[in-house]
């Protein structure tokens, strides 16, 4: 068994310039879509069954009207067609609840050239005719070890994830909650396990990420915030497969504090399962603590827009030149094909 990953999986020179082509043009090319408001899971804290997920008085995941069969496939293809993504999140719900359209709608998006990651609880078998997709990949949310996950994530337990992952290739992503804190070598213990399994490609963290009120167990103190990060850090030079470096490690301390400050928020188009509703701030929705972010999107970005390109400039003065500019073809356009990014945060509410 190997630690080091076995995959490379990345955007090219190419498409990266792609990318910004459509940032320049006023498109956003991240693109999340929940594709099913089923999930045969009932996760403690989980942010798509929230009751303000969808706004204050918005009905909950669970109350929108989805679509299956060939209404999902083609209204989920025309919906990329029309905002022309470089790469797409499949989400839910539980995806693979949807596994017949996504055996159409994985190829159609393969065929447009579009990066897709598809998030599942491996609950549901992954078809092995799959790892021949170019650009897909699958991430399996693991929660901590077992005696943290399979309370929280039944019936998407250890054991049933061991036989999903049968001759598969995939990304773990870790949600880290304070509970996992408390034990000395915990998160060494959740490294190895996972780093050296072959089917395991890639990790990556998250920590919960709080609504505003929110007083949750789950919840990372600032102590708590700085002791994992210089946990992992310590970490990753013994796990390859784990990606987290100290940039990383600061954004997680220091989140960018609104939506506005938030790369991944203002680059990201989100909708929920009933294909027309976009989900805001970003793709927690609802009233997000950024203050206590700790989605790994979010907080990648937010090192990314750090990095220095030429003396003082960084990667996020370009980027903010660049959606100005889209922003004001869309203006001289009469379009409004991307979604506010620039709410003002509300305040905060008891939950």
């Amino acid at each position: 068994m190997s630690n080091r990953p076995q995959r490379k999986w990345g955007i090219t020179a190419g498409e990266f310039l792609e990318g910004w082509w459509s940032v320049l043009n006023g498109r956003a090319p991240l693109l999340s879509i929940e594709i099913t408001r089923e999930c045969p899971l009932s996760c403690p804290g989980c942010y798509a069954y929230g009751d303000i997920h969808l706004g204050i008085g918005a009905p909950t995941l669970r109350e929108v009207s989805d679509f299956r069969g060939q209404a999902l496939v083609n209204r989920v293809l025309e919906l990329v067609r029309k905002h022309r993504p470089l790469h797409i999140s499949l989400v839910g719900g539980e995806p693979m609840v949807r596994r017949k359209e996504l055996d159409q709608i994985l190829p159609g998006l393969k065929d447009m050239g579009i990066h897709t990651l598809l998030v599942t609880s491996a609950v549901i078998p992954i078809p092995k005719q799959w790892r021949t997709i170019p650009r897909l990949r699958v991430a399996v949310s693991v929660d901590g070890l077992p005696e943290h996950h399979d309370p929280r994530r039944k019936p998407a337990t250890y054991d049933r994830i061991h036989r999903t992952l049968r001759d598969c290739t995939v990304n773990i992503h870790w949600t880290i909650t304070r509970a996992m804190l408390s034990r000395a070598g915990y998160f060494e213990e959740y490294l190895h396990f996972w780093s050296h399994r072959d089917e395991v490609n890639r990790i990556w963290a998250s920590f919960y990420s709080p609504q505003l009120g929110e007083h949750a167990p789950e919840i990372l103190s600032s102590e708590d915030r700085r002791s994992a990060e210089r946990q992992l850090l310590a970490l990753r030079r013994w796990y390859p497969k784990f990606l987290f470096n100290a940039g990383i490690a600061n954004a997680f301390v220091e989140p960018p504090p609104s939506p506005e400050h938030c790369l991944f928020s203002k680059m990201s188009i989100n909708y929920t399962a009933d294909l027309k509703t976009s989900i805001e701030p970003c793709v927690l929705g609802g009233t997000p603590d950024c203050s206590q972010c700790g989605c790994a999107a979010s907080v990648g970005l937010h090192w990314i827009r750090s990095v220095r390109l030429a003396g003082p400039l960084q990667v996020g003065h370009v980027v903010a030149a660049s959606m100005g500019i889209g922003e004001s073809l869309n203006r001289l356009r009469n379009r409004s094909e991307v979604p506010s990014r620039s709410k003002p945060q509300p305040q905060p509410r008891s939950i």
